[in-house]
């Protein structure tokens, strides 16, 4: 039989229907027969309570007494005593005369004075020369801008000369106007070349500058 089936069986609702009757005429005649009356007497009666107390633990120990530390006072300080002076004995003793030996002068040794340093070397004699003495270079030229300001004069010029005919220096001893003849005068003899002397020499050169009209 199925589920369906059971729940339509009258049976099964006759028999709820009769416990819930059943229930109620039960109940009906507790009330009628004072058994109600009772219940709510008992629940009237007085309850008693007991008060437990609660069990404390006992306290603890007492912490356990602090030492106090005595701070310990150094010792005095000892006072130093210094030792008696005790006065050590002088001992005399007897001059010893020993045997004097007589001492011998020596003659000082003979110092020979330092060599003269060697004499410088002579100075290249200064030799007069000519314009045209050079073998290449150069000719010297009236400065222009002297030509412009019309400025007239003698220069004399001193050429330094190495072994092989080579001029190295070139100084200006004389001259009117230094700004306007030195420059262009130093720049052309150094350009001549000689012919070797076997030397070093110098050479004195004198250049006269007119102007012609």
């Amino acid at each position: 039989m199925d589920f369906a089936r059971q729940q339509r069986d009258p049976t099964r609702h006759v028999i709820g229907i009769t416990f819930v009757i059943v229930l109620h005429v039960v109940v009906i005649y507790a009330l009628v027969t004072g058994l109600a009356r009772k219940a709510i007497e008992v629940i009237k009666k007085p309850l008693t309570a007991t008060i437990v107390e609660e069990i404390k633990a006992p306290p603890p120990p007492p912490p356990p007494p602090k030492k106090i530390e005595i701070p310990k006072t150094p010792p005095p300080p000892q006072v130093y005593v210094p030792p008696p002076d005790i006065p050590v004995p002088t001992i005399t003793s007897e001059p010893v005369i020993s045997q004097v030996t007589p001492v011998v002068p020596t003659t000082p040794p003979v110092i020979a004075p330092p060599a003269p340093p060697p004499a410088p070397p002579a100075a290249p004699a200064v030799v007069k020369i000519t314009a045209g003495a050079h073998i290449s270079g150069g000719d010297v030229e009236y400065p222009p801008a002297a030509q412009r300001k019309e400025i007239e004069g003698v220069v004399i010029a001193h050429v330094f000369v190495d072994e092989k005919g080579n001029v190295t220096e070139v100084k200006i001893i004389k001259s009117p106007s230094a700004r306007l003849f030195d420059a262009p005068i130093i720049s052309t003899l150094m350009t001549w070349k000689f012919k070797p002397q076997g030397g070093k020499w110098i050479g004195e050169i004198e250049m006269d500058f007119k102007l012609t009209n």
